[in-house]
């Protein structure tokens, strides 16, 4: 596939960047609360007005802030019980912190392949990776659209393995009408700077049901019983379990409260420069080219718009005369299966064929809120691309 190459009349600065990062609200005012309050340490106001926030918007049982969502993975895997040897099945195309929550307990993931349409973990394949070893299973919540959970689950039950969301991607989206981060037994969120909601760093682990909520507080706080004293339910807290500092601090937490206000209208705003893109390229889709698949039970939140080139040589191209333009579109993952720690730490459950063709033509166009007009102009560059390769 050759495209077309053209000088632009921007010059060669990112003018367009992937992302940006936006005040939406009362960002600064709260961080100023949350210093006047006294409190910088995490487990104060702001954290805890989120917390009932995130549990409101997703319908969990509870939810509890970290500082990242690599942490809230390394949580999930500890509530697991991951120990040495057990295995649990999850993308290849996914970031490392999902398989490495479950190597630094001494567990192996177990990649299976993605579907073609989503890029999520298929759900067919799931079952013939099950062992005697198995002990959870993790699907990701790939570019906001729900992986196909009630297959999922029936699985998990039919085996009595836990199901772990990686809903990084996800808040705000729906399977069957149902909230994602509350379609399995735990999940993580991600506030980093690229997701709809954002808080620069930062996460949180949801708690659907109350089983995992006590060990849960325990493992945030260091192992101890901190938030049962707190409580009044405890005379004093001592160490009682393993756990770390997974807590937030409080300007966090505040930057994210004011971040989650303003959720509706980030999502419906980063929702209409999607649809900018997906309007402007959907007939170039299966011309050997391939865009993003919203199953009709499900709602996503526009976190992602992707193209799956052809081969790695057009996306190459596509991404290097996207930049002469001004215009930032990166690739996505390598692959966890062909990284050094992935043939290391980990084993594979079934052919990777749709796995390595998204690691290798997958790029990502420009996402963020308040796009505006740059969202046509990227849609129009990208356009006038693929219309010289496929006239």
């Amino acid at each position: 596939m050759r495209l077309a190459s053209r000088q632009s009349d921007m010059s060669s600065h990112n003018l367009i960047p992937f992302n940006q990062p936006r005040i939406l609200g009362r960002e600064l005012d709260y961080i100023k609360e949350a210093v006047s309050r006294r409190q910088l340490a995490g487990d104060g106001h702001f954290t805890e007005r989120c917390q009932q926030m995130l549990a409101e918007i997703t319908g969990v049982h509870s939810a509890l802030l970290t500082h990242s969502c690599t942490a809230a993975l390394e949580m999930a895997a500890i509530l697991c019980k991951i120990g040495p040897g057990d295995e649990v099945i999850m993308p290849s195309f996914t970031f490392v912190s999902t398989a490495n929550a479950v190597v630094l307990r001494g567990g192996i993931p177990v990649f299976v392949d993605v579907r073609a349409d989503t890029l999520n973990l298929d759900e067919t394949l799931v079952e013939a990776a099950v062992t005697e070893r198995t002990k959870a299973i993790w699907p990701v919540h790939y570019a906001g659209v729900p992986a196909e959970m009630d297959a999922i689950n029936a699985i998990a039950q039919k085996h009595d393995l836990l199901v772990v969301e990686d809903a990084a991607q996800a808040l705000g989206s729906t399977y069957h009408g149902r909230a994602a981060g509350n379609l399995g037994d735990l999940a993580a969120l991600s506030f980093h700077e690229t997701k709809s909601v954002i808080s620069g760093e930062g996460g949180a682990i949801l708690l659907p049901k109350m089983d995992h909520v006590e060990r849960a507080e325990i493992i945030r706080e260091k192992g101890t019983n901190r938030k049962r004293f707190f409580r009044g339910q405890v005379d004093k807290y001592t160490w009682v379990d393993i756990g770390s500092s997974f807590l937030p601090g409080e300007l966090i937490a505040a930057f994210l409260f004011a971040q989650l206000e303003h959720a509706s209208r980030t999502m419906a705003d980063r929702l209409m420069s999607w649809q900018v893109y997906d309007e402007a390229l959907r007939p170039f889709h299966n011309s050997g080219i391939k865009l993003p698949s919203v199953p009709s039970h499900c709602t996503h939140n526009g976190h992602i718009y992707y193209l799956v080139m052809p081969d790695m040589r057009s996306r190459t191209e596509l991404i290097a005369l996207l930049r002469q333009e001004g215009i930032t579109a990166p690739f996505h993952y390598v692959p966890l299966h062909s990284a050094p720690a992935g043939r290391r730490f980990g084993r594979v459950a079934s052919a990777m064929t749709q796995t390595d063709i998204a690691g290798e033509r997958l790029v990502r166009l420009p996402l963020f809120i308040e796009m505006g007009e740059m969202a046509f102009q990227v849609a129009e560059a990208v356009t006038r691309q693929l219309r010289a390769v496929t006239a």
